[in-house]
């Protein structure tokens, strides 16, 4: 499956649209991420912790996408956005989300 987030997928044509499909995570972070981060707020660099349990949020959103539009029959999503919200329940808890246009490529 292809995944884009262009309009259009070069050297293809789109034949026909499927309709919008999304796919989210929500992760939250545990008391020693939260710990080790707010170290590294104070003496700076980056949390490799949640920076990878960001970057699985991301993989499981998509893959989720990419779900939703082979249950339409569509080769491709087009137009993909990815949204970051951190924050939620009282500050525990992440969430990925993916969307784009599911569509049939001749």
């Amino acid at each position: 499956m292809i995944v884009t987030t262009t309009d259009f997928v070069e050297g293809r044509t789109v034949a026909r649209y499927l309709g919008v499909v999304a796919g989210e995570a929500v992760i939250g972070a545990n008391i020693f991420r939260d710990l080790f981060a707010g170290i590294r707020d104070v003496i700076g660099g980056r949390s490799g912790s949640y920076e990878a349990t960001l970057r699985q949020a991301r993989v499981t959103a998509i893959d989720e996408l990419m779900e939703e539009a082979r249950r339409l029959g569509a080769d491709a999503v087009v137009g993909v956005s990815i949204d970051f919200e951190g924050g939620l329940h009282q500050g525990s808890m992440m969430m990925v989300a993916a969307a784009g246009t599911a569509v049939k490529l001749s």
